[in-house]
C-alpha cells in the first residue's frame, strides 16, 4: 500500500488501518469497500491511487465507527491480534529454521534502498512505476522491521493519544 493513503487512514481510520496490516485484513477491507462504495478488489487501487474525496474521507470516518463497534462487540483487539500473528510468525521461524523470512527480508531491504539510492544517484528517475514499488517495498520493509525488531504499536498509540488530547492553556 502507499504510505501516503495508509497515513491518512491511520488519522482518520485507525482501527481500520490497524486491521489492514493484520490477520483481519478481509474485515478491514470489506469496511474500506463499502465506505469508499467500491468493490473489494479495488480497494487496494483506490489505496495505491492516494487520493480520497471528501465524501469518501467521511465514509471512511463512518467505516472506522461501525468496525469499532463490531469489534467491541466481538471482544477483539486489533493490535492484539497483529501483534500475536507477528508473534506466532517468529516463533514458527525460531522452530523450523527456515531461509526464507530471512532471504525475503534482505532482498526487500535490498529492494528498497537500493531503489533510494538509484533515484539519489540520477540512474533511474521518479515515475509512477518506481512509485508504487517504492511504496510497496517500504511498507514491506516496516513488516520486516517489525517482524525482527517488535512494532511500535505503543508508540503509535501515544502518538493518537497525543493527536486527539485537548491541550491546556497555562493561566498566568
Amino acid at each position: 500500500m502507499a504510505n501516503g493513503i495508509l497515513d491518512v487512514l491511520e488519522q482518520i481510520a485507525p482501527t481500520i488501518a490497524s486491521a489492514l496490516g493484520g490477520p483481519l485484513a478481509g474485515m478491514a477491507v470489506a469496511a474500506v469497500s463499502k465506505a469508499l462504495d467500491i468493490e473489494p478488489e479495488k480497494v487496494q487501487d483506490v489505496i495505491q491511487a492516494g487520493k480520497l474525496t471528501a465524501e469518501q474521507v467521511a465514509g471512511l470516518k463512518q467505516a472506522e465507527m461501525d468496525l469499532q463497534k463490531q469489534a467491541a462487540e466481538l471482544n477483539l483487539d486489533f493490535a492484539k491480534l497483529a501483534a500475536g500473528d507477528r508473534d506466532s510468525a517468529r516463533k514458527m521461524q525460531t522452530s523450523v529454521h527456515s531461509w526464507l523470512p530471512p532471504v525475503l527480508a534482505l532482498g526487500v531491504t535490498g529492494g528498497f534502498f537500493g531503489i533510494l539510492v538509484a533515484l539519489m544517484l540520477g540512474y533511474t528517475h521518479q515515475n509512477a512505476e518506481i512509485d508504487i514499488m517504492l511504496g510497496s517495498l517500504g511498507t514491506a520493509w516496516t513488516g520486516v522491521i517489525a517482524f525482527y525488531f517488535g512494532s511500535s504499536a505503543s508508540s503509535q498509540s501515544k502518538d493518537k493519544l497525543l493527536y486527539n488530547s485537548t491541550p491546556t492553556i497555562p493561566h498566568d
